[in-house]
């Protein structure tokens, strides 16, 4: 058999291939989903679109790999596959940045086909790296395997070896490689872990040739990456890039427009704080938070003793309550260690009365024994509304964090013709709360639903406004009785639960209808 022929270090090089495959394989994967992020977020469709792709080339490359490993049983042709798989890998941030810089120009254009046909594009470029990593597995049990009465022992050794690789494949970029030296180094350290073994293989076989050329087109590789990584990840899409970064769970940008200082996450399709130090509002949906009180009966003029924010961001809507209310506590949370951070460091997120918590906003819900006059959310995994911020039972744990008096308000993006995601929002809330309203922000496509149980309504949100000292609440309040379109809402037709939350579809179903006009609609972007 042709495995008593090989050497002691033939196995150690299979076994490394094995090992390292696995990891690759799995690892690009993840970067992939983290490459396309910022450009086409990160839905449950983007993850099934990659993982169900990644299994096809995989099987591809299993049913391939194991008839040509029959055939032609070389070690040299299991490395040299490694090599190109890994200059391939090492290749793909440079060739997706045009097509991804297309998808921008193309979703601003409301071209949702070549949008999508961007995502398919960069998917596809996959399909090289990993359809040859799927041909290790088989060549290694074809080359590996004594004789018949072991080759299920054998076979069972290194699948598992390369299923072990997966599981480090699985951990290595997400805790460490992504959040130390962000995506576009994390392929080429993917690349090279893979290079490395295949051209130590190519030499020890004697592949001369096929040695130099994969070392020629590493070299070519590294040269690319060199020059995209002095390159944005993403484009700006309004103002200059001050700085940008990646987290374990975004990417973050932040832009200088004039005077006003800009967060993006992800996608880039929505701005989710701003500070400027000329201006305290904004227009957005920031400014009202404030103003959700204003429905409760209660004396003047309105005032509130604390609050809790759920999405803290940049810490606009901070900067404004504690303008408009006085330095009252604030609980701010956010999950994103990293956001906080750069809240601090540039949008001057630095009220003594904030009191910042990294964590998920839910978790926080269930464990405080705070009870809030006015609890905030504007969490946004742009697009879409984390799901479990979005349902009925999440809405009863915010109603038992209130105070009697106590006001919630939620964020709600739109489009200026399509509010399914604002009334499936406002009839959740209304399956909880006593009373709920609806006022459109007067800049971007938003509308803010306000929930409580407490005495109220439109009557005394107006009296309320005309009793309001001359400042940012009154200001905000006459914004919207103006032009606020305000509403209550006394129906209930569809609710969210923990069990069905079908929150991404909707938007979704949002996003293609937005895309069929031939010509985009002349309202903002939704923050």
């Amino acid at each position: 058999m042709l495995a008593s022929n090989l050497h002691r270090l033939d196995f150690l090089g299979i076994r490394t291939m094995v090992f390292v495959g696995g990891l690759v394989s799995i690892g690009a994967e993840i970067c992939a989903t983290n490459l396309i992020a910022p450009y086409f977020g990160e839905s449950t469709f983007i993850w099934a679109t990659v993982i169900g792709l990644t299994l096809t080339f995989l099987a591809i490359g299993y049913h391939f790999g194991g008839k040509l490993a029959d055939r032609y049983p070389q070690l040299a042709l299991l490395y040299l596959t490694g090599a190109i798989a890994a200059i391939a890998i090492g290749l793909l941030p440079y060739v997706a940045q045009p097509i991804l810089s297309r998808s921008l120009t193309a979703f601003a254009d409301y071209d949702v086909g070549a949008f999508y046909g961007a995502l398919i594009g960069i998917l596809l470029l996959l399909a090289i790296p990993i359809t040859l990593l799927g041909f290790v597995s088989p060549f290694a049990v074809r080359l590996t395997i004594d004789a018949v009465d072991n080759s299920g022992g054998t076979a069972g050794s290194i699948y598992a070896l390369g299923t072990i690789g997966s599981i480090a494949g699985s951990f290595l970029p997400v805790l460490l490689l992504v959040p130390w030296i962000g995506t576009r180094r994390t392929f080429l350290v993917l690349s090279l872990l893979l290079l490395v073994p295949s051209l130590l293989g190519l030499i020890s076989k004697r592949s001369w040739r096929s040695a130099l050329a994969a070392s020629v087109l590493a070299m070519g590789m590294i040269v690319a990456n060199v020059h995209i990584s002095s390159q944005p990840i993403r484009a700006s899409q309004r103002g200059e890039i001050i700085y940008e970064t990646e987290s374990s769970d975004n990417y973050i940008q932040v832009t200088q427009d004039g005077t006003q200082t800009l967060l993006w996450l992800n996608d880039g399709h929505a701005i989710h704080s701003i500070y400027d130090p000329t201006s305290l509002l904004t227009g957005g949906p920031w400014d009202y938070f404030m103003i959700g009180p204003f429905f409760v009966e209660q004396p003047q003029p309105v005032s509130i003793e604390n609050a809790l924010i759920i999405g803290l961001g940049g810490g606009t809507t901070a900067k404004q309550l504690t303008v408009g209310y006085g330095p009252i506590p604030i609980d701010g949370v956010e999950i994103d260690a990293e956001i906080v951070r750069v809240g601090r460091e540039y949008f001057d997120m630095n009220e003594p009365n904030l009191h910042v918590i990294v964590q998920d906003g839910r978790y926080v819900l269930r464990t405080t024994e705070t009870r809030y006059d006015l609890i905030a959310v504007d969490a946004y995994e742009q697009p879409y509304i984390p799901f479990q911020l979005t349902t009925q039972e999440f809405f009863t744990e915010v109603s038992n964090a209130l105070t009697p008096t106590g006001t919630a308000v939620m964020n709600v993006g739109r489009t200026s013709t399509d509010y399914r995601l604002v009334d499936a929002m406002s009839s959740t809330m209304k399956s909880v709360f006593r009373y709920v309203y609806v006022v459109d922000t007067d800049r971007y496509t938003n509308s803010m639903v306000i929930g409580t149980n407490a005495p109220g309504g439109i009557a005394a949100f107006t009296e309320n406004v005309a009793s309001a000292a001359d400042g940012p609440l009154r200001t905000v309040g006459e914004t919207a009785l103006a032009t606020g379109n305000i509403r209550e809402v006394t129906d209930v037709h569809q609710v969210f639960t923990d069990d069905h939350a079908p929150v991404q579809h909707v938007v979704d179903m949002m996003i293609i209808n937005a895309a069929l006009p031939a010509t985009k609609s002349e309202s903002e972007d939704n923050p």
